[in-house]
C-alpha cells in the first residue's frame, strides 16, 4: 500500500509539473499580432506582374518570410502612390479598418518632384503627411514605423546616386519629434549597393532597364535590411522574427 501510495503521488506530481511548464509557455508566448504596411510599388505584392518582369516583387510582398506564423502582415502599398495621394484616394481610411497593431509607412519615390499632383516637399507637406498618418494611427491605438525609402540602382562613377536622401532625412526628422521608429533603409540600401556595385546587385533589380523595382532575390535582400533593424528599432516586435533572429542581439 505505500508503493502505491507513493506512485499516486509521483504520477500526480509529475503531471502538475507538465501542467505547470505547459501553462508557462503559453504564457510566454507571444500574442497574435497585424502589421499593416502602406507605401508605393518598391513595397506592393504583385500576383500579376508585368510580362516584361515576371519576377518583379515588392519588399512588403515578402517581408513575412522574416516572421513566425503568430504574425500576419497585411501589405497595402500601391504602385504609383505617394503620402499624398494614398490618403487622397481612400487607401489610409481601408488601413485603419483593418485594425492593425503595428504600421510600417514607407513613401518618398512618387513625392518626388515630376509626380505632378503626387508630388509634395520633404521640408514641408511631405512632414505634414506623415505626421497625419502617425497622429491617426496612434488614435487607433496602432504603433507607427517610419521606413525611408530604399535607393534605386543608379550609379555614377561606381557609387549609387540618389535624389531620396531629403524624403528619408524628412522621416528622421518627423521620427524625432514625434519619437517614432525609424528604420534608414535609404542609409542601408545605399550603403549595400554601393558594397555590390553595379554588377555584383544586378540580379536584384525587376529587369535590365528597371532600377527601381526589384527581382524575388533583390526584395528578399531590402526585407533582410529592414527585418535585422527590429531588434534595436522595434523591440517588442522581435519575438515574431524567424529564429535565428535576422537582427541585432
Amino acid at each position: 500500500m505505500p508503493q502505491l501510495i507513493h506512485r499516486i503521488h509521483f504520477t500526480l506530481t509529475i503531471t502538475l509539473l507538465v501542467s505547470l511548464l505547459s501553462l508557462t509557455a503559453q504564457a510566454d508566448a507571444a500574442p497574435p499580432v497585424r502589421i499593416l504596411m502602406i507605401g508605393d510599388s518598391t513595397m506592393a505584392t504583385y500576383n500579376n506582374p508585368p510580362k516584361d518582369r515576371p519576377d518583379m516583387t515588392g519588399w512588403g510582398q515578402i517581408f513575412g518570410e522574416y516572421f513566425t506564423d503568430d504574425a500576419t502582415i497585411l501589405n497595402h502599398a500601391a504602385s504609383g502612390r505617394s503620402s499624398s495621394s494614398f490618403i487622397r484616394e481612400g487607401r489610409w481610411k481601408k488601413g485603419l479598418a483593418e485594425k492593425p497593431d503595428y504600421l510600417f509607412i514607407q513613401f518618398g519615390h512618387n513625392d518626388c518632384p515630376g509626380k505632378g499632383d503626387r508630388e509634395t516637399d520633404p521640408a514641408t507637406t511631405f512632414q505634414q503627411y506623415l505626421n497625419q498618418y502617425i497622429n491617426e494611427a496612434r488614435a487607433a491605438n496602432i504603433k507607427p514605423i517610419l521606413v525611408t525609402p530604399m535607393t534605386r540602382r543608379r550609379f555614377q562613377n561606381g557609387q549609387i546616386w540618389t535624389i531620396l536622401r531629403p524624403y528619408a532625412d524628412a522621416m528622421l526628422k518627423v521620427g524625432k519629434e514625434q519619437n517614432v521608429p525609424v528604420i534608414d533603409l535609404h542609409k542601408k540600401s545605399v550603403a549595400l549597393f554601393n558594397q555590390l556595385g553595379d554588377a555584383g546587385s544586378n540580379d536584384f533589380s525587376a529587369s535590365k532597364s528597371d532600377r527601381t523595382h526589384f527581382s524575388r532575390k533583390g526584395a528578399l535582400e531590402i526585407a533582410r535590411l529592414v527585418a535585422e533593424e527590429i531588434p534595436a528599432t522595434v523591440p517588442e516586435l522581435k519575438p515574431y522574427l524567424k529564429q535565428p533572429t535576422p537582427g541585432k542581439d
